[in-house]
């Protein structure tokens, strides 16, 4: 059983210098096997450590753990630029998700504008479904305030594909605003835990400007809106939905620590909504 003892231990070991899983499995006086679920288990659930395998796929398959480091994300001055835009700016229209996707190799990318009849067809709908049931370790939302988990077409809805993936032991971790606006949205997708009978989703308060789903390893899917009364009349003829995806794996693995930072640093919605509830009582 991963208990916060063998994870600390875990965690510290990989902090002083990289480690494969053999010497790790010595570390904690576990086999191989158990040693490499608990890495994965960590890597799912706190983003501290991450892994490599070099010569995948060959009998020399190196599987390799390393620390992620969170607080220093940035490989270049550009990212960090960027980061420091998303970290203050707490509304969705203080930050284009295009000003990430621009700088995406045109090869790994791929961009779609729709009108809002588009955007809310089936074939939209489905698309954002069986994107979301590609995952096979992890999902991370970065949500404005959930509303995205009441959305549905005919007999297909969001929440019970997010409880499906529960189920199937995908970590799903969200970043989203919890206030009293919207909180019945937060508590539905909480009741999926004791449904579940464990901790399978984990939400956390965070204002933040992007609207973002980050699956797995390998896509990142964006959305942004633009209103058409946001513009000068003439300017754009109807709303507008621009959906954005990125599958570099380094600007992906850059934004998995841009959330992992705010996850970070954020309080979880259990504890955040206990508050709300006694502001509530006092006024």
């Amino acid at each position: 059983m991963l208990t916060p003892e063998i994870t600390k231990k875990v965690n510290d070991f990989v902090y002083t210098k990289p480690r494969v899983i053999d010497e790790i499995a010595k570390h904690i006086n576990k086999n191989w096997r158990t040693a490499n679920s608990y890495v994965e288990r960590i890597s799912k659930e706190q983003g501290t450590i991450s892994t490599r395998t070099f010569r995948e796929g060959t009998r020399g398959a190196l599987k390799v753990v390393f620390w992620n480091n969170i607080e220093k994300i940035h490989s270049t001055n550009l990212q960090e630029k960027l980061f420091r835009r998303i970290e203050h700016s707490t509304k969705k229209w203080q930050f284009s998700p295009s000003d990430i996707v621009q700088h995406v190799p045109i090869k790994k990318k791929s961009i779609k504008l729709l009108n809002s009849k588009a955007y809310t067809s089936k074939e939209n709908f489905m698309d954002f479904i069986n994107f979301l049931r590609s995952a096979k370790k992890q999902i991370l939302f970065f949500s404005g305030n959930l509303t995205f988990s009441t959305l549905s077409y005919h007999d297909h809805k969001i929440k019970e594909i997010i409880e499906e993936l529960a189920k199937r032991n995908v970590s799903i971790k969200i970043l989203t605003r919890v206030e009293l606006a919207g909180l019945n949205s937060i508590k539905q997708v909480l009741a999926i835990n004791q449904r579940l009978g464990r901790r399978a989703i984990e939400i956390r308060h965070c204002f933040h400007p992007l609207r973002t789903t980050i699956v797995d390893n390998k896509s990142a899917r964006f959305k942004e809106i633009l209103k058409k009364e946001d513009y000068a009349p003439g300017e754009l003829k109807e709303t507008t939905y621009l959906l954005y995806e990125v599958l570099d794996k380094d600007w992906i693995e850059w934004l998995q620590k841009v959330f992992w930072n705010l996850f970070a640093h954020s309080i979880s919605a259990e504890e955040r909504i206990k508050q709300l509830n006694y502001t509530s009582l006092k006024i």
